[in-house]
């Protein structure tokens, strides 16, 4: 009965088996103007399991770091701000990074000096901080550097660049997450607001305000967290809301035998927000933090493998941070966005300046499955255990790099992969410089 005092409450305030796996991948680079297209088998794809229970089998309940208490606040953080903690020169930061001379657009051109006036403008931060108000997304939104849905590219002539490497796409942010909203674009398209692990455009209408009295009923509701991916939600009339995201939480307002009845928000006319009771099944569902075992790793793990790479969150995807964070969220692990950022969290092991026979020793002794991450620059992996002798990984990944005759090239792989630290080795033009274990600067334990 008491879940039912949340809808009351805002009632009053608003007076209403192993999968097969696809292994010949695509190799392409550059040579003479001309695409060279070769069908080419992964070693690591065709030797290596791509089943997480033949990892996960062994594992037993772990017990946590204090990370997981942490875990609700930091959710919650951008909703007991009072303004903005982030300078004005921190923010506009996309305008010292990119600029005309290395940037290309949707037409795979150089982008001119017009562009960049234009998304000056349009940033209006003359009002940055002038809102300062709570707010939630109602759908799952790009999260953007610049104020358009417009692409910035890299030269696309190079391999790894261009499609779908489009740098003003931050992230991405599920909907009815919590938000903390800055000021609007000049033309109020755009809002730039702030979550609890980025920053950054979206689109106006794709978020409502909330007044703190009720954002302060959300915060102390129990919180029921979703396990599967894409199951759309609906509101008591049956009209859609949004599909559910691994890492998404909703406040419980009553139980049901098979449900959970949860508060979602809407937007109604003028962008107010629109209360509803939404039915959850318990089978995509939680209302606990789930237990460290076998089963549950299994489960979520093998959920979140159902997609692609998706840099930045691009087409409701995810990349490897964004795999990992989400990945870890349903056992009340926080974890950053980015991979920097998840590298410093637990225990940090450096691997910095040792020789990879070193770094294999000392990876195989103290690494814990499924609570360890290895970092490289711009990438995190999982470490899941011991296959024949080598160290195995769970990673979201493009690709492998290659190089022959002095071009760089790709053999593309683009979704959630196991794979050994030296993924490609047995290909004919590895590129050794850009080996996963050549290049691992450290390992953090995030669970005991």
């Amino acid at each position: 009965m008491k879940y039912l005092f949340i809808l009351t409450i805002f009632l009053v305030f608003i007076g209403c088996s192993t999968k097969k796996v696809q292994t010949i991948e695509i190799e392409k680079f550059q040579e003479k103007n001309e695409t060279i297209v070769k069908n080419i088998p992964i070693y690591d794809l065709e030797n290596i399991p791509q089943n997480t229970e033949f990892y996960s089998k062994n594992i037993n309940q772990a017990t946590l770091y204090n990370i997981q208490n942490k875990y609700y606040k930091s959710y919650f953080t951008v909703w007991n701000l009072e303004n903005v903690k982030a300078s004005l020169n921190e923010i506009k930061w996309p305008f010292s990074k990119y600029n005309k001379t290395t940037s290309y657009g949707e037409n795979l051109q150089p982008l001119e000096n017009d562009f960049f006036n234009e998304m000056l403008i349009e940033s209006n931060f003359k009002n940055y901080a002038t809102i300062n108000k709570n707010g939630i997304t109602v759908k799952l939104s790009n999260i953007r550097s610049f104020p358009t849905i417009r692409p910035l590219l890299k030269d696309p002539s190079k391999a790894g660049e261009g499609f779908p490497f489009d740098y003003i796409q931050n992230s991405t942010i599920q909907a009815n997450k919590p938000i903390f909203v800055s000021h609007y674009s000049l033309n109020k398209e755009w809002v730039y607001i702030f979550t609890s692990f980025t920053s950054g455009w979206i689109k106006t209408n794709n978020m409502v305000f909330l007044d703190k009295k009720y954002t302060k009923v959300i915060e102390e509701s129990k919180q029921v967290k979703i396990t599967k991916d894409n199951i759309p939600i609906y509101d008591e009339n049956e009209k859609f809301l949004f599909n559910s995201k691994i890492g998404m939480n909703l406040a419980l307002i009553e139980e049901t035998q098979d449900n959970y009845i949860v508060l979602t928000i809407s937007s109604y006319k003028n962008q107010e927000p629109l209360y509803n009771r939404s039915k959850i099944s318990k089978n995509m569902s939680s209302l606990n933090t789930l237990i460290f075992n076998n089963n549950n790793l299994s489960n979520i793990l093998d959920n979140i493998s159902n997609t692609n790479y998706g840099w930045g969150g691009l087409y409701e995807q995810r990349d490897c941070s964004s795999t990992l964070r989400d990945f870890f969220a349903p056992f009340g692990i926080w974890l950053p966005r980015n991979s920097y950022q998840q590298s410093k969290i637990g225990k940090i092991v450096s691997l910095e300046n040792l020789d990879s026979q070193t770094k294999v020793k000392l990876i195989k002794e103290k690494a814990i499955p499924f609570k360890t991450l290895l970092y490289k620059k711009g990438h995190i992996l999982l470490y899941v255990g011991i296959y024949n002798d080598e160290i195995v990984v769970f990673h979201n990944t493009w690709g492998i790099k290659t190089y022959s005759k002095g071009i760089e090239g790709r053999k593309i792989i683009g979704k959630p992969i196991f794979s050994s630290l030296q993924l490609g080795k047995n290909q004919t033009n590895y590129d050794k410089e850009s080996e996963l274990l050549e290049n691992l600067k450290s390992m953090n334990i995030l669970i005991k």
